[in-house]
């Protein structure tokens, strides 16, 4: 009981921990020479020794690992961590995690402050400090082994580092793989958020990634039918791992897709993992370039699994289905996946139409008409957003399809009804509004209804900042569309153009009338 409130500190450690905490507490970067005063004061060598003192003193290691931390954060300050290469060496090994923490994070000040990596490295290369980095990350608390993961990110940064994190001995027991291989389950999802966190350091560090083959090993931990949740976190990191990518064609593999596809048809499997594979799929087809690199049958299997998911789950409101919605959305983002979707896989394309316009389930409603806006172009750039006559042909008749099996009865009925719902789903009508008005059929089908002409040039209709914003693009791209059409021709048409340049020129924002003074007039208050 006595250690844990901690001894009566001597005057000397209890000077030493006010200072300390005063130092470290400071808002903001400290400045080389706030770090020179303070190191005047209280030398490295004194802080350091505070660190092993016998003596508990409740707060004085937090205080000073702190301060030593935001030391080390300056130039000044990192210039002496050379001359502390032995405390390094001990600090990562120490049995505080506290002080472990303290070690990692001054091997990436090292690596951030120096002028010369090159020396920077070959120092922590001479004291073999990566394979004790690795112990950090594997077998440390949360917080070391994050601090211990942005060092090796640091070290990764030079080409010698790669050399030092990717050995060219496939039996070096620090080759992630091999280490992988002997961790526990926990370790090995380190081992992939590090994997993840280096992939987008360089071209590379891709390279040895792809050229050990360390993919793989997301793989083999999504198929892991043991540990469900060993199995999720690997498919987040690497849903993380390819959007940081620069090559998004990078970790498209057609074993892993497969793999995605068996876990999205298979009802056994937890919803929450489903939805994930559906997502990662989608993510993983974002690139046009993706294309190119995986067989169209692959991609038509995962369309077919996801649209059967749908299927199945038709009458509910989930976040399964949201998750489904949002995966053919990413996927018909693209102009080969919206081609692909329409032609080929024609079912997966009506679930999305079908579902936009079906306001008994909202949030269905609006992951579908986020989904149906990518499909239809929102997403694509300018020259991009028509598709091909046939894809273009068959989003045609699903819309004119939907509204002829609806009340509605037309395309422009169905767009006027999302238009009159809450402020969410009304978002994501403008989104699929200012796509579809670019083909001529819906832009006649528009400027038809009077009734959308209003809501669209209405600077009243929205509150918040989103809404008036995609309120005006949507106005906007109508008139852009119908400037560029035939349409001007016709009186009504002529009209209608009138009241969107009108509404174009007065902004998205909600203009604030002039109000002139007026005097108050008001009984007298008597007592």
């Amino acid at each position: 009981m006595e250690e844990e409130r901690g001894a009566t500190p001597s005057p000397e450690l209890a000077q030493l921990l006010e200072a300390s905490s005063e130092f470290a507490s400071f808002p903001g970067l400290q400045n080389d020479a706030s770090v020179k005063e303070f190191l005047d004061r209280y030398p490295l060598q004194v802080l350091l020794s505070a660190l092993h003192s016998e003596i508990y003193v409740a707060g004085l290691e937090d205080s000073v690992v702190s301060c030593l931390d935001k030391i080390f954060s300056t130039k000044y300050g990192a210039s002496s961590i050379p001359n502390l290469m032995s405390f390094l060496q001990a600090g990562l090994q120490a049995t505080s995690e506290t002080i472990k923490w303290l070690a990692c994070r001054a091997v990436c000040h090292l690596m951030d402050m120096a002028d010369d990596k090159g020396a920077a490295l070959q120092i922590i290369i001479d004291h073999n400090i990566y394979p004790l980095l690795l112990n950090c990350l594997i077998d440390g608390n949360e917080r070391t082994s994050a601090a211990s993961l942005d060092a090796i990110k640091s070290i990764a940064q030079h080409p010698q580092g790669i050399a030092i994190i990717f050995p060219a001995n496939a039996e070096d027991p620090i080759q992630l793989k091999n280490l992988a291989a002997r961790s526990s389950s926990l370790a090995r999802i380190r081992i992939l958020a590090l994997i993840t966190k280096l992939y987008p350091v360089s071209d590379q560090v891709v390279k040895a990634i792809h050229d050990w083959n360390l993919l793989s090993l997301f793989e083999t931990e999504i198929n892991n039918g043991k540990d469900p949740l060993t199995s999720l976190s690997a498919m987040e990191l690497l849903y993380e791992l390819v959007e940081s990518s620069n090559d998004a064609t990078l970790p498209l593999r057609p074993t892993l897709l497969q793999l995605l596809i068996d876990i999205i048809s298979n009802s056994s499997v937890n919803s929450i993992f489903r939805s994930r594979a559906a997502l990662l799929g989608g993510r993983l087809l974002t690139s046009a370039d993706a294309y190119t690199a995986i067989d169209q049958s692959v991609v038509a299997r995962l369309l077919s699994g996801i649209s059967g998911k749908l299927v199945e789950l038709e009458s509910q409101n989930n976040d399964e289905v949201e998750a489904a919605l949002e995966s053919l959305g990413l996927i018909g983002a693209t102009n080969q996946g919206a081609n692909l979707m329409l032609t080929s896989s024609r079912d997966a394309a009506k679930l999305v139409v079908e579902a936009a316009f079906d306001r008994h389930h909202r949030g269905k409603q609006q992951a579908a008409l986020l989904a149906l806006g990518s499909i239809c172009g929102a997403d694509r750039s300018e020259d991009k957003i028509i598709l091909s006559e046939k894809a273009e042909g068959c989003l045609k008749h699903l819309i004119y399809t939907t509204a002829a099996n609806s009340s509605k009865l037309t395309p422009s009925g169905l767009l006027l009804s999302v238009l009159k719902q809450e402020p969410e789903v009304r978002l994501a009508s403008y989104r699929v509004i200012a796509v579809l008005v670019t083909r001529q059929w819906c832009l006649a089908e528009v400027c038809s209804r009077q009734d959308i002409i209003s809501i669209v040039t209405d600077q009243h209709i929205e509150t918040t900042k989103h809404g008036m914003e995609a309120r005006h693009d949507c106005c906007v791209a109508i008139n852009r569309a119908l400037l560029a059409s035939s349409l001007l021709h016709d009186a009504t048409a002529a009209g209608v153009a009138g009241k969107l340049q009108e509404a174009v020129k007065r902004g998205p924002y909600l203009a604030k009338k002039h109000v002139e003074a007026q005097p108050a007039v008001g009984t007298m208050e008597r007592f």
